[in-house]
């Protein structure tokens, strides 16, 4: 019988590690305008998004935006965009892709104190929608679709 593994690598999936942190979340490495930095992977978040401090970090342009921001027991937090970035998660990339600034202060210092590492940002469902995104729970890894330039 053929693994789940077998099964997406042969359709073009990308295989990428994810590590459990103390908090329970998924821990992914990604790389944003060539940067290399550290995420958390959350399906419940509806858009993947960096700190206001990764803005040189990860050399973002970035504008204000009308949109705020809430989770995680914070709500009405101001944002920025940056659009037209470059980022990569494993061997999956996307060029184009949308990030929302925000303070992150409240996300690690909750990580913090719960003995888990800080983090660059949140890798969310916009991702992992255009990716086709399969998680697989309980090995650990996150499926991403190859993009096809047709």
């Amino acid at each position: 019988m053929e693994t789940l593994q077998e099964f997406l690598l042969k359709r073009d999936y990308v295989k990428i590690k994810l590590k459990l942190t103390k908090t329970n979340h998924f821990e992914i490495k990604a790389t944003i305008n060539g940067v290399i930095g550290l995420f958390i992977l959350d399906t419940g978040a509806s858009s993947s998004c960096v700190g206001f401090e990764a803005i040189d970090t990860f050399k973002l342009k970035v504008k204000d935006s009308e949109i705020k921001a809430a989770g995680a027991g914070a709500i009405d937090m101001s944002t920025q965009l940056s659009k037209k970035n470059k980022l990569k998660i494993g061997k999956w990339k996307r060029d184009k892709v949308s990030l929302i600034l925000f303070n992150m202060t409240h996300v690690n210092t909750a990580l913090i104190s719960h003995n888990s590492k800080p983090v660059d940002g949140i890798i969310g469902a916009d991702i992992l929608k255009k990716g086709k995104a399969i998680i697989d729970y309980d090995r650990k890894y996150l499926y991403l679709k190859r993009f096809l330039v047709r």
